[in-house]
């Protein structure tokens, strides 16, 4: 499937671009799934900083932590402290609920996604070429019947997570990945300029029908060509 690469000079303009992507979906009243990690924080801070009236929306998380909501390793307080406690009207927020077991919180979280079209899905990309908290050669790369599934503990942090599955992923209507820094490079390489597979779970994940943007600074695109 093709994608559409957006590249920028350098990181806040990654950041800027991405922030444009989600107020243009929160503005329409869309529902959007957000990545968690630091990559992204900037782009929250911009969004909220460029748009302070998200009524209508609605959050999902492609990935969660399982960890309680304060936690500094929690993506729900990620995206409270960058976006949320900056908007005068918040949206609708559907966090993944973490006080249960992960096998739990998957199966609540899957019943709550049921039925939801989600307009943008916002991913980052790790160096080992792992989005959301879909890992190289994990079981959950194979899962197509259900839409958010328990994942094995990522190596930073090292906790149990739950994760949206491809299928769920790729339903959205519009996928944008953002990666930033030379340290990203080989992962985008394996990720947008290389043959699917499962060793860079990245490339597996691309908008069925609708489309599929990466951004990246120079840094991060150096190896694409």
């Amino acid at each position: 499937m093709d994608i559409e690469l957006v590249v920028v000079r350098g990181p806040e303009d990654a950041a800027a671009t991405a922030a444009a992507l989600l107020t243009e979906v929160a503005r329409a009243r869309g529902a959007i799934a957000l990545a968690g990690g630091s990559t992204p924080r900037r782009a929250y801070e911009l969004a909220a900083g460029a748009l302070t009236d998200w009524g209508g929306a609605s959050l999902w998380f492609g990935d969660e932590r399982c960890v309680p909501a304060d936690d500094p390793r929690s993506n729900q307080r990620l995206v409270a402290e960058a976006l949320l406690r900056r908007l005068t009207v918040a949206p609708a927020v559907h966090p993944v609920p973490t006080q249960l077991t992960p096998g739990e919180a998957a199966s609540a979280y899957d019943a709550l996604l049921q039925g939801v079209g989600l307009d943008l899905a916002l991913l980052g990309l790790g160096l080992d070429g792992h989005t959301a908290s879909l890992f190289p050669h994990a079981p959950s790369l194979r899962v197509r019947d259900r839409l958010a599934v328990a994942a094995a503990p990522g190596l930073d942090p090292f906790v149990e997570r739950v994760t949206l599955t491809i299928p769920a992923l790729a339903a959205a209507a519009h996928v944008v990945f953002l990666a930033v820094g030379a340290d990203k490079a080989d992962a985008a390489r394996r990720a947008f300029a290389e043959p699917p597979s499962e060793a860079t779970p990245a490339s597996l994940v691309r908008a069925g029908a609708g489309t599929t943007t990466v951004v990246l600074d120079e840094a991060a695109a150096v190896l694409l060509g």
